[in-house]
């Protein structure tokens, strides 16, 4: 297969950072009250079409089986490439034989130029050493020529089997959607298990205390957006890790910006989810005494542990404002050939530590109430 030499830009990246959630949530808000349960999705079976169409995912998702004809194609095209790998390694291996026979000739004819002794015997050993390499160097070409022969006729069966499957894919999914349509007593249950869902929901909510003030709506609500926003760069993930293993083991061609913008990505999504995260309750609590409290003593233990992380907060933002404001001075970028900006990312230090510490303060002022009794 041949070689793939894409780097992801810098604007396609911060801009897939920034555009590729909204488009998202966009989606999701728009789906919002529908019915989706057993309904089949054209654009679903476009993108693993797109995404997984070289193992049949497209086809396996309308229920159609001659998916399963992909699989062995692409099982075969990964051995034949893993073959293809190493003739590559063993005829550059061959090459080097040849270039060190070629060197010895040289030191051979410069000898027998000065008159040494064993000067021609050198050249006759160098010359059929030189021949030698030259002989095996020929069968590892072929060899490779002839796995990657057999990757290419791989590949091209898969290519001409997803473009006709690119004109058949919607017709294949209005048979499968015609053919497993939900009759009334299903979409009926879907219903009263959904209705059910909420007000199982509702009832878990108003264990809480519930304060109607502008800047606690405010701040649940900001929260709640980035928590949303940074949770579908996930997305982003799935495609990158997949061009990253295609590359690898299909082009023979790994990369090292798909890691190091992937970590720096989950990065950013760890600190800004944290005011998000701390707001539904969802990092790791230590409850084994704890849970068997009353309510007022679980207050009064939260305002006073409540000390520790203002000061975990605190700490937080002012180092990342240390870091981002170094960073920005210089505009620092990473240390590898990518060349990434570093200071957007150390600029959500101090961002994910203030929206923590934001509802941070929103749980101290709800503890304190529930531990004194009052109510605002």
């Amino acid at each position: 297969m041949p070689h793939i030499t894409f780097v992801l830009p810098h604007w396609l990246y911060w801009g897939g950072l920034i555009f590729v959630p909204l488009m998202a949530m966009y989606i999701v808000r728009k789906q919002r009250g529908k019915q989706v349960d057993g309904i089949l999705s054209k654009p679903i079976a476009y993108m693993l079409w797109l995404c997984g169409g070289f193992a049949g995912l497209h086809r396996l998702y309308v229920k159609n089986m001659w998916g399963l004809v992909y699989i062995p194609i692409f099982i075969a095209l990964l051995l034949f490439n893993v073959q293809v790998r190493k003739a590559v390694d063993v005829t550059s291996g061959a090459k080097n034989e040849v270039n060190i026979a070629e060197f010895d000739i040289e030191r051979a004819q410069k000898a027998i130029d000065k008159g040494r002794d064993n000067a021609q015997q050198k050249m006759d050993k160098a010359k059929q050493a030189l021949v030698t390499a030259q002989q095996n160097l020929v069968e590892k070409e072929a060899n490779h020529a002839k796995w990657f022969r057999f990757t290419s006729i791989a590949a091209v069966v898969i290519a001409v089997f997803l473009l006709i499957d690119a004109f058949l894919l919607p017709g294949m999914v209005r048979k499968c959607a015609a053919r497993e349509a939900p009759d009334e007593a299903a979409l009926a249950e879907a219903a009263a298990k959904k209705a059910e869902f909420e007000r199982l929901g509702k009832a878990e909510a108003t264990i809480e205390v519930e304060i109607k003030n502008p800047f606690f709506l405010w701040v649940d609500k900001i929260n709640g957006y980035v928590g949303e926003y940074v949770s579908f760069w996930s997305i982003i993930a799935v495609f990158v890790y997949y061009y990253e293993v295609l590359g690898r083991y299909l082009f023979n061609s790994p990369t090292n910006w798909a890691h190091e913008s992937m970590f720096l990505m989950f990065g950013m999504q760890y600190v800004m989810a944290a005011g998000f995260t701390h707001r539904e309750h969802a990092h790791v609590h230590v409850d084994v005494l704890y849970q068997y409290f009353p309510f007022r003593a679980k207050a009064a233990i939260n305002v006073f542990t409540s000390i520790f992380f203002f000061i975990f907060c605190i700490v937080l933002f002012w180092t990342g404002w240390v870091f981002a404001a170094d960073s920005v001075g210089v505009w620092e970028v990473s240390f590898t050939e990518w060349a990434i900006q570093y200071w957007p990312v150390k600029l959500t230090l101090s961002a994910g530590a203030l929206l923590l510490m934001l509802d941070g303060i929103t749980k101290l002022i709800k503890d304190l109430i529930v531990l004194f009794g009052k109510r605002v």
